[in-house]
């Protein structure tokens, strides 16, 4: 994947400027004069969704009124995940959004045709804060890097409290999220997603240890299947923070599912390690709690179960085996080498 790239693809600004001005009119026809200002992509965002920062003004009742907006593109290309959830994405939002117990920026509008900016499109208000980003690592430097270890336990602990906030939330009002038949909630539903996930990469070029784990991932089965909601990003850096240091807002619900909480904890524990725990070859930030703590905070705060998690960190090294050599066809880049899930698993290869 580039490292210079921001988004998907880049379109020309002034000219969606234009576009979302006449688009927003449309949406507010009880406004006037509506300019869009200042539109930018913001830096370190992620690469599977066109995402771009944009100031609005309108007059309304006599008065100027300014809003800082952001557009949030489907992609059309260069598709990293199989699954097109783009309107499930808008509708979570929508839900964290009107519940209010877990911190979201505000859904606006949805924009379902392509008609508009040649692809479909929602727009929410923006939350101020700051985001821990991967490129360059928040580990090895920036403003949680130069924080305190009392300043990042905040931020730590305020994060787990708040994934522990989205796996209380209640699933009877998500039955859009649910899976295929066979395959509606539960972990079957995850591991329906990452079987396809697998094939959907393999049209032409079987890969062996992929095979190999989900087979052996299959075999043992774990016994702890906690119901839930799954965010399907769980990682602080799909996480905004003020500047006391508490959680802003959860961003990036891309890949939702009923899929179980287990599987956002562990996706949580093997980003953390990878990023700034002990595989991630950096002395450790100190306030950043361990696995161990990490796993107690969570199973205290939302009341489930983490027995098994080591399944569940196992399930997600095959995830991101999955999303390497997506991104690598998504970006042409090279093949990605699976020896360490083959290690991590003890599979012939590794």
């Amino acid at each position: 994947m580039p490292d210079h790239l921001v988004a998907p693809r880049l379109r020309n600004l002034d000219i969606l400027s234009d576009q979302l001005s006449r688009w927003l009119g449309d949406k507010m026809p009880h406004v006037r004069d509506i300019v869009v200002r200042n539109p930018s992509y913001p830096s370190g965002a992620g690469m599977s969704h066109e995402t771009i920062l944009f100031d609005a003004d309108w007059r309304e009742d006599g008065r100027t009124v300014s809003q800082a907006l952001v557009v949030r593109v489907k992609p059309t290309a260069n598709l990293v995940f199989p699954d097109d959830l783009f309107i499930s994405q808008f509708r979570i939002m929508q839900f964290m959004h009107e519940r209010q117990d877990v911190p979201v920026a505000q859904p606006l509008w949805l924009e379902e045709g392509d008609a508009v900016i040649g692809a479909p499109f929602f727009v929410m208000k923006q939350v101020h804060g700051r985001v821990p980003v991967s490129k360059p690592p928040y580990a090895q430097e920036g403003w949680l890097f130069d924080a305190t270890p009392a300043q990042r336990a905040i931020l730590w602990e305020s994060s787990i409290a708040t994934l522990a906030k989205i796996h209380r939330v209640p699933t009877y009002d998500l039955s859009f999220l649910e899976g295929p038949e066979g395959a509606r909630s539960g972990l079957d539903q995850e591991w329906d997603k990452y079987m396809r996930f697998r094939d959907w990469i393999s049209p032409e070029r079987r890969w062996p240890i992929l095979d190999a784990a989900f087979e052996q991932l299959r075999a043992t089965w774990p016994k702890n299947q906690p119901p839930g909601f799954v965010w399907g990003g769980a990682e602080m850096v799909n996480m905004m923070f003020s500047a006391d240091f508490t959680v802003a807002a959860v961003m990036d619900w891309e890949q939702p599912s009923l899929g179980g909480p287990l599987n956002d904890l562990s996706w949580w524990l093997y980003m953390a390690d990878m990023k700034h725990g002990p595989s991630s070859g950096r002395k450790p930030l100190d306030g950043l709690g361990s696995r161990e703590e990490t796993i107690a905070l969570w199973s205290e705060l939302s009341v489930i179960n983490a027995d098994d998690i080591e399944w569940y960190e196992d399930f997600m090294a095959v995830k991101i085996a999955c999303l390497a050599i997506s991104s690598a066809r998504a970006w042409g880049g090279a093949a990605p080498v699976l020896n360490g899930l083959a290690r991590r698993l003890s599979l012939p290869g590794g």
